[in-house]
């Protein structure tokens, strides 16, 4: 049998109730925002890509999704107006994502609403 802390269950007992009031209240913030959370995530991480870009293959990592599931969510979002594809200039074969100019506004009207929480988070 591993040996554990007290102190070291607690804290992991707190880290996740702490993560789950997080989760809900991103539930709540993308909801008041039209976004969904995983549209959230899709745009945080287009936006914090080099150049604010990203292809479906980076956003596979980030996402710990399939890129099947990515590519479902690119073209939801692309179908939104929140992402725009354009050709990769080193890759014909690939397609650069970048958000458009309503991508942009509400994916900072999310990350500004999440902010207390996330401090609280990182707390």
């Amino acid at each position: 049998m591993h040996h554990v802390s007290e102190i070291e269950l607690e804290r992991a007992s707190a880290f996740r109730s702490a993560l789950r009031r997080f989760l809900a209240r991103t539930d709540e913030i993308t909801a008041a925002t039209g976004l969904t959370p995983q549209r959230y995530d899709l745009l945080l991480a287009i936006r914090t890509g080099p150049h604010q870009t990203a292809t479906v293959t980076d956003l596979c990592g980030q996402l710990s999704l399939s890129q099947t599931a990515v590519s479902e969510l690119v073209k939801r979002a692309e179908q939104a107006g929140l992402v725009a594809k354009s050709p990769s200039p080193s890759d014909g074969r690939v397609s650069v994502l970048s958000l458009t100019e309503e991508g942009e506004r509400l994916m900072i009207e999310t990350f500004v609403g999440l902010r207390d929480d996330r401090r609280r988070l990182f707390d």
